[in-house]
């Protein structure tokens, strides 16, 4: 038996060089070393022998046992080695290799970023500036000092997120019409864009984000006349010459007198169809010579300062320009949708 267990060692050693992978030496350590490996079965046939030879095959057993799991370990920490230096040479990235030229496709712009340019850059070939405001706004600017003061019924109309009692997500662009009376020299002509915020179910035609552009203007002897032909000028330069405006009577608080403005309908020409219900035109926003009490709330003299305003939502401009039947396709990103803007 001493000599089999001498035997089984010099086996083991011998193989244990030739073994090139894990997998193989895993394999020769069960059959050497395992339940039913070999040392196990010369350590099974210890009860034939004396005490004195079971001692000492004992003794020499644990000793090869021992040796061979130390050979095993170093030649798995070995092999180990051995793959990570290949992996490292496999992976290998050549640095001083000359580039390889590859067509990249280009991306294009939002319909929202489209239409927010082509308004803005018709208003301010009117002479408008570009004024910016909070998203997250003060009660105090998004209402009351724009004639909504506490308990007012209009204030139904907008369903707003609050974070506070005296803070909220502005619910449209008129805040920084406040803000713009309360802070800057009169006259101005302002274009007004920003995200605005209000609790809506989302749908193919709502949003609870949604971009709005509001147009200001404040000087001494401004009119309804005025706010007509700027209106008409803004809508002819996004939608085309042969699109023709018009301003319908309506209420809003913070101007007086009030107009919703619809434009002839872009897809069938004014002559009317399922999109503008027959009617030949399609309503786009709200405007209105600015109320005497706004002016009033933000310390100017309304028998001096007149003003008018409009607030248009570009997201529902994008969808009449480019014919967009579902307003979630502009803000979920998909490339496949985008790529037809280029």
């Amino acid at each position: 038996m001493f000599e089999d267990l001498l035997a089984i060692r010099e086996a083991a050693l011998a193989e244990l060089s030739r073994i090139e992978t894990s997998d193989e030496l895993t394999e020769l350590s069960t059959s050497v070393l395992g339940r039913g490996g070999k040392l196990t079965a010369i350590l099974r046939t210890m009860g034939k022998l004396s005490a004195e030879e079971r001692a000492e095959l004992g003794k020499r057993a644990n000793a090869v046992k021992q040796e061979l799991t130390e050979m095993f370990e170093e030649r798995k920490a070995k092999l180990s080695e051995i793959a990570e230096q290949k992996r490292i040479e496999r992976e290998a990235v050549d640095v001083t290799l000359p580039g390889v030229r590859r067509a990249v496709s280009a991306g294009a712009l939002n319909p929202l970023t489209l239409v927010y340019r082509e308004i803005r850059d018709a208003l301010i070939g009117l002479g408008f500036t570009t004024f910016e405001g909070p998203e997250v706004e003060y009660d105090e600017y998004n209402f009351t000092l724009l004639n909504l003061p506490p308990n007012h019924p209009a204030r139904d109309m907008q369903d707003t997120f609050y974070v506070n009692d005296k803070v909220l997500l502005r619910t449209h662009t008129s805040p920084c019409e406040a803000r713009a009376l309360k802070t800057l020299d009169l006259p101005f002509r302002l274009v007004i864009p920003g995200r605005c915020f209000r609790v809506d179910e989302p749908d193919a035609s709502h949003s609870p984000v949604f971009m709005q552009m509001e147009g200001l203007v404040v000087d001494r002897n401004v009119s309804l006349a005025d706010l007509k032909g700027t209106i008409d000028s803004f809508v002819k330069a996004v939608f085309g010459e042969n699109v023709e405006s018009r301003l319908r009577p309506s209420y809003f608080p913070f101007t007086e007198p009030s107009a919703e403005v619809d434009i002839s309908c872009t897809i069938c020409g004014g002559k009317g169809c399922s999109s503008c219900k027959g009617t030949g035109w399609m309503e786009i926003m709200g405007c209105g010579i600015t109320n005497p009490h706004e002016i009033e709330n933000c310390g100017h003299s309304s028998d001096e300062w007149r003003a008018f305003a409009w607030g248009v939502g570009v997201d529902r401009v994008a969808c009449l320009k480019y014919g967009i039947s579902d307003i979630r396709l502009i803000y979920e990103g998909d490339g496949r949708f985008l790529s037809q803007f280029k």
